[in-house]
């Protein structure tokens, strides 16, 4: 199993980030590498959508199905791949703190990517945190400028 640890203090207020992050159908907005996010099922705090990225630079469009379960109480997110394509599986648990400086958002990423995919699990760890720390960028630009519109 490899994992990824990322996160990000967005000067923001914790309701517009929790409320602007698990809009899964504005994703396409908030998130770099999102083309495309369609929600599939909601079923009280649980989604199913498939999102789908922006051609990489070898032309190649990524799409995957995955549920998302939010815990309002605990300001927290489990989510999961259910179309899991080069990982034997993909589960991500995101949080959300809010402290003086802003709303710290963490990502965790656990995987194992399948033995015949084309790289391994360093290699998509290398990938995955590199796509999250400029999701994460994108993210809080965004929602900065909202925070600061609301203001």
């Amino acid at each position: 199993m490899a994992r990824t640890d990322n996160s990000v203090t967005v000067r923001a207020p914790l309701p517009l980030v929790w409320d602007r992050t698990n809009d899964v159908e504005s994703w396409p907005t908030l998130f770099a590498e999102y083309a495309r996010s369609e929600v599939l099922r909601r079923d009280g705090d649980t989604i199913d959508f498939r999102l789908t990225t922006h051609p990489d630079a070898d032309g190649k469009v990524w799409s995957w199905v995955s549920r998302r379960v939010l815990d309002v109480a605990e300001r927290s997110v489990r989510a999961r791949r259910l179309e899991t394509g080069p990982f034997q599986y993909m589960e991500l648990y995101w949080t959300y703190r809010e402290t003086e400086s802003g709303t710290v958002l963490r990502w965790v990423q656990e995987f194992t990517v399948k033995p015949e995919a084309p790289f391994d699990d360093a290699a998509m760890t290398v990938r995955l945190n590199a796509a999250t720390r400029n999701n994460m960028n994108h993210i809080k630009a965004v929602l900065e400028r909202a925070a600061n519109a609301a203001s």
